[in-house]
Formats: C-alpha cells, sequence, structure tokens
C-alpha cells in the first residue's frame, strides 16, 4: 500500500486533474474564478462612479404641437378626386325626399291647370293649409346663403408669430428663446432635471413655467422619443460642466383661450417650413425624427 501511494505521489499532479473535472465534484454549483466577472464588477462601478459626476447636465424639452384647426387647401390631384368622387356619388344616389317632393308638387300643378281637375282629389288637411312648394323653399335657402359669408382662411393673426391661432390650417409647434452660455437661441420649452423627478415631470415644469394656465397639453407616452446632445461654448465650459443631453417628450395643445392676449416676444408658434429659419441645422435633424404632420 506504501508503494502504491509512492509511485502516485511520483506521478505528476497534473495528470489526474482532468479526472476531477469529469467527476461529479465538477457540477457541484461552485462557480469558477473568472477574470470576466471582475471586469464586469469593475465597469459598473466606474459607470456608477461616471454618473454622480458627469459633466453632462440632462434636460427635458417639450415638443409641443398645435393641430390644424381648419382643413388644408387641396391641391390639384385632390380636387380632381374630390371631382370624381362626388360625381360618382351623384351617379349612383337616388332621389331624396327633397327631390322627391318637387316632383309631386310638379304633377300637383300640373293637375290644377289641367280643364277635368277635382278639388275633391285632394285630402282635407291640404285643402285647410297653404301649400308651401319646394321651389319656394329652395328660394329662401338661396337668399341666405347669398348673406352667408364664412370666417376668412387667411386673417391679420397670421403675422403674429406669438399666436398660437395663426396659420389655422397648419400645424404648429411652440418654440421658446433661452440663454444658451452667453448667447440667445430659440429652442423648444426646456428645463434642467432635479434630483428625484422624472424626465417627465422635467419637461411638465418647463411648460408650465413657460406657458401661461390658459394653454393645457396632453402628453404622449412617459418615454423620451429623441435626445440631443451639444456642447457649450469653451470659453462657458468647465471640469464639471461640458455640455447638456436634452431628452426631447411629445405633448399635444388641447385647450388655448389666449386668442386675444398680447404679443410675447418670447416665444413662438411656427409651422414646420418656418422653423428651419430659427433652429441651428443640427437640432432640426433631430427634431425631424420624430416630428408629427406634414
Amino acid at each position: 500500500m506504501a508503494a502504491h501511494c509512492g509511485m502516485m505521489a511520483s506521478r505528476p499532479l497534473l495528470r489526474y486533474l482532468p479526472r476531477f473535472e469529469r467527476t461529479p465534484v465538477a457540477n457541484c454549483g461552485v462557480r469558477p474564478f473568472s477574470k470576466s466577472s471582475l471586469c464586469r464588477s469593475n465597469l459598473r462601478n466606474k459607470l456608477a462612479a461616471e454618473r454622480q459626476h458627469s459633466p453632462w447636465t440632462l434636460m427635458a424639452a417639450v415638443y409641443l404641437q398645435r393641430p390644424p384647426v381648419i382643413s388644408a387647401d387641396l391641391n390639384p390631384v385632390e380636387q380632381r378626386f374630390a371631382q370624381m368622387m362626388q360625381q360618382m356619388e351623384l351617379e349612383k344616389s337616388i332621389l331624396c325626399e327633397h327631390e322627391l317632393r318637387l316632383l309631386e308638387d310638379a304633377e300637383r300643378l300640373r293637375r290644377r291647370q289641367a280643364d277635368d281637375y277635382d278639388e275633391d282629389e285632394d285630402d282635407d288637411e291640404r285643402k285647410e293649409q297653404d301649400i308651401v312648394l319646394t321651389q319656394d323653399l329652395e328660394d329662401e335657402w338661396e337668399r341666405k346663403l347669398k348673406t352667408f359669408r364664412p370666417a376668412p382662411r387667411v386673417t391679420d393673426v397670421d403675422k403674429d408669430l406669438s399666436s398660437s391661432w395663426r396659420l389655422l390650417s397648419d400645424s404648429l409647434v411652440l418654440l421658446s428663446e433661452q440663454q444658451v452660455g452667453s448667447t440667445k437661441l430659440w429652442l423648444l420649452p426646456q428645463a434642467q432635471w432635479r434630483s428625484g423627478e422624472t424626465l417627465r415631470h422635467t419637461a411638465e415644469r418647463a411648460l408650465a413655467c413657460l406657458t401661461e394656465p390658459a394653454l393645457k397639453a396632453t402628453f404622449l407616452g412617459q418615454a423620451p422619443c429623441g435626445v440631443y446632445k451639444y456642447k457649450l461654448p469653451k470659453t462657458t465650459r468647465s471640469d464639471t460642466t461640458v455640455g447638456s443631453k436634452i431628452f426631447f417628450f411629445k405633448a399635444i395643445l388641447t385647450h388655448d383661450t389666449t386668442r386675444n392676449a398680447e404679443p410675447n416676444g418670447s416665444i413662438m408658434w411656427l409651422s414646420k417650413r418656418e422653423l428651419q429659419r430659427f433652429l441651428k441645422p443640427a437640432y432640426m435633424m433631430k427634431m425631424e425624427r420624430f416630428i408629427l404632420g406634414p
């Protein structure tokens, strides 16, 4: 026995390691030490430390849209299609009650003008009351139509960029003038994130601080629809502040009673084709990914 033990002890230990790996002991649930686990743990600790001392300021902005109030003008293709559908509806339609009454009145007048007309053919109700011909109704409707004046589609308010009642047939977006470094820029309403609140709450606060209580909006979802990152000018940068990361949220204007309000120079309601005149190309490029409407 001592001889066998001496022979085993004299053999290299590496020859017996594969045998131990194939035994049930290897599957007992003991997790082997791995360098990758240590790397992942160090990476998580590093990211947590970077979040606490991040040089980027978190912001939340609101893409507040006022939907069209009236229908837009039809383009030539839409006009031809509308005429075609109207012609098809006319050809496949049946006579309405008004048209049937026109035929009845014409038949009654023809019988009255005939030589063999007998008044007893009409019922008692029509004898006791005056008959109002449908042609008389059409004449009355025509007179009312001539006095009707539709509201103008283009008004003087269209020139006031601070009014949300301009360009009623277009979709408008709210912009506000904000201080970025030493310059003023036109941006979506935004505010800096505060500890303890969500980005959605920050966006709601940015809108509430900018607009009056007469404006009410409905936010579309809890998650941001886009993000934009920019760096501050070199003269205003520091070791703790390099730039900002802006998270965009969508909202729809649902209530507005500021139709007769005084012009406000700090805000603008612009259509999509007007945004390019006031926004920087990089900022506009980010907005085009989630902008609503044509």
